[in-house]
């Protein structure tokens, strides 16, 4: 007897996210603060569906004002829109690749007053991590990104893909898995499916990932040049970790500063990567990064953070030597993968 197939567990929640999006004339649609390419990708993607079958869409984020450089160009149609001018309560919001309100920033509170005024809040994401805050939630942490799961509710809803939907979806695919390096089959063949919609993969990837100010070059000898090496650290499977002041970023952006940690990580002594993003005085964000011995995902929300196995995240307050002592500890009771 042949093996039955597993069953589908996103199925019906996809089709209930679908039915409220085919029934909506209205819908705001959220990243999370300093949104990355899957993010807004997200967003973009499925707004684009949703104004071509004639709703009312708009797209925000927290913080900053204006999407960052390298992904303003998935935005021909001008869906962003300041968060200052997205409305208190709104009838249908869907947030993409947020795992927790605090992500949201100042426009977390568009969520309770959306929910008070009984409106619906779909959550779309793929963080392990992520606290269920919708009424709502396609969610599947096995996903390499959002945007398939996103791709995914387009099939649902029938909507055609076409080149520009494509491109913020191609976009958020090739960042989230670092250039497919974290993909699995289903993956390229989603892939696939966005070249031959047309999308040219160099012009795609190279504002994301190859182009940078002159001055990134500057801000990364001085931060490099400080990075420290901790053999001992992270159960003995070593820790490596630099440091970006509001100093060394001031003539840089927020993409710049957070593409650090994907040149602090090539240290082959260190399983597990970190750098702390401070973003104002007393305050830290902290990127972590693990080479597959030991969840950082873990170690992060032990941190107030989270995120996934490999990648992840926690922000915080104090000196830059405090939260390395509280990641220090985090990273001791954090289990290993393997």
């Amino acid at each position: 007897m042949s093996a039955q197939p597993a069953p589908d567990l996103l199925e019906p929640e996809l089709k209930e996210v679908a039915r409220l999006l085919s029934a909506a004339s209205d819908v705001t649609l959220f990243a999370h603060i300093n949104p990355d390419a899957d993010a807004l990708g997200s967003a973009l993607a499925l707004g684009m569906a949703l104004r071509r079958g004639g709703c009312a869409v708009r797209v925000s984020f927290g913080f900053p004002d204006v999407p960052p450089r390298s992904l303003r160009d998935l935005d021909p149609e001008g869906l962003v829109v300041p968060a200052a001018e997205v409305p208190a309560a709104v009838p249908l919001l869907v947030v993409c690749d947020s795992g927790s309100l605090q992500r949201l920033g100042g426009l977390a509170d568009r969520v309770a007053a959306t929910v008070a005024a009984g409106g619906e809040v779909v959550v779309i994401d793929h963080h392990v991590s992520n606290t269920r805050y919708g009424t709502r939630h396609l969610v599947d942490e096995t996903a390499e990104a959002t945007v398939l799961l996103v791709l995914r509710l387009l099939d649902e809803l029938g909507a055609p893909l076409d080149l520009p939907m494509a491109r913020c979806l191609y976009a958020g695919l090739v960042t989230d898995t670092r250039n497919f390096r974290h993909a699995g089959a289903r993956t390229h063949a989603a892939a696939a499916r966005l070249l031959e919609a047309g999308v040219d993969p160099e012009a795609t990837t190279r504002p994301l990932l190859d182009t940078h100010p002159f001055g990134w070059l500057s801000m990364l000898s001085s931060v490099l040049g400080r990075a420290q090496l901790e053999p001992a650290a992270a159960r003995g499977l070593g820790l490596v970790h630099a440091t970006v002041r509001l100093t060394d970023a001031r003539e840089v952006g927020s993409e710049e500063v957070d593409s650090v940690i994907d040149l602090v990580r090539t240290s082959e002594e260190a399983d597990v990567a970190a750098v702390l993003k401070e973003t104002a005085d007393g305050r830290w964000s902290v990127s972590l990064r693990s080479d597959g011995a030991l969840d950082v995902g873990l170690a992060a929300a032990d941190c107030g953070g989270g995120g996934h196995r490999l990648a992840a995240g926690f922000t915080a307050a104090g000196s830059a030597e405090d939260v390395l002592a509280m990641l220090r500890a985090a990273l001791r009771r954090a289990p290993l993968l393997r």
